[in-house]
């Protein structure tokens, strides 16, 4: 993407009212309260699993699909990597506004639509790629969004995830419960997240192989990560907010002692999949 679309993208989410900034902070989801702070990359595993999940795949000159585009960090590595097209799929229009125009600057669109049903025709895209959006779903609701990216993929089209995970696979399922209990009431979210051992089956139930697999911490309030994703003006900027805004302040502080007490559990996970012929 050359500096004028650069510069016209960031500005975009700047002008652009972020979801749920009219709920009070009380009610806002966790990821938004987050990117209300000015927080910038929302994926369980950080950048860094997301780079490492996009480099098993080959957007360039692919048709590329991404569901639930968020602030559109991923999206910008996905236009910058040469797709023949580009659709976003979010079913909340303030994330259509923000990504629609980032996506037009390369001729590509976002769409307001749920990822279970997105209405676009059946083998209609090569790739699709969902960030930290399956494991806010209901076991049903998991299935019904991977049925939908099986559906409009072409035989051995890839389907790229990242999600939050739980380890190891043998966790006992007393404390699985805990960590989802504790994480709806801090994030606002029913979050669900998965095994790998789980993970693999559900993706399998629906017709993918797995090709590969990676994981990270979740480390996604931890200095180190923030710095490593945000940048030290975006650290600066999310601690200035912080400072200022007590009841943001306490949102976080709450999804943060959560985090910290399943920290051994708790891990970002990405998964390469292809969709069987």
């Amino acid at each position: 993407m050359n500096e004028r679309n650069s510069t016209m993208a960031a500005t975009s989410i700047e002008q652009s009212k972020l979801p749920q900034a009219d709920r009070g902070a009380e009610h806002m989801q966790g990821h938004w309260v987050l990117a209300q702070l000015g927080k910038r990359v929302l994926r369980p595993g950080g950048e860094k699993l997301t780079k490492r999940m996009l480099a098993h795949v080959t957007i360039a000159g692919n048709r590329v699909v991404e569901f639930a585009p968020g602030l559109g960090r991923t999206t910008r590595l996905i236009l910058n990597a040469g797709p023949a097209g580009y659709i976003g799929v979010d079913r909340d229009e303030q994330v259509v506004k923000i990504i629609g125009p980032l996506a037009a600057s390369v001729g590509g669109t976002c769409i307001n639509a749920d990822a279970a049903q997105t209405g676009l025709p059946d083998e209609s895209a090569d790739m699709v790629i969902g960030e930290a959006m399956l494991t806010m779903q209901s076991e049903r609701g998991k299935h019904a969004i991977i049925s939908e990216a099986h559906r409009i993929l072409k035989p051995g089209g890839l389907y790229a995830i990242h999600e939050m995970g739980l380890a190891p696979d043998e966790l006992d399922d007393s404390i699985k419960d805990s960590i989802r209990k504790d994480l709806a009431h801090a994030i606002k979210v029913n979050a669900r997240p998965l095994t790998a051992a789980e993970w693999r089956a559900v993706l399998e139930s629906e017709g993918f192989e797995v090709l590969w697999s990676g994981v990270e911490p979740m480390a996604l309030l931890k200095m180190r990560r923030n710095l490593a994703d945000e940048g030290i003006g975006g650290v600066l900027r999310i601690m200035r907010n912080v400072l200022t805004h007590p009841d943001l302040r306490a949102r976080v502080l709450e999804m943060r002692r959560v985090f910290n007490r399943y920290g051994d559990a708790l891990t970002g996970i990405a998964f390469v999949v292809r969709r069987k012929d």
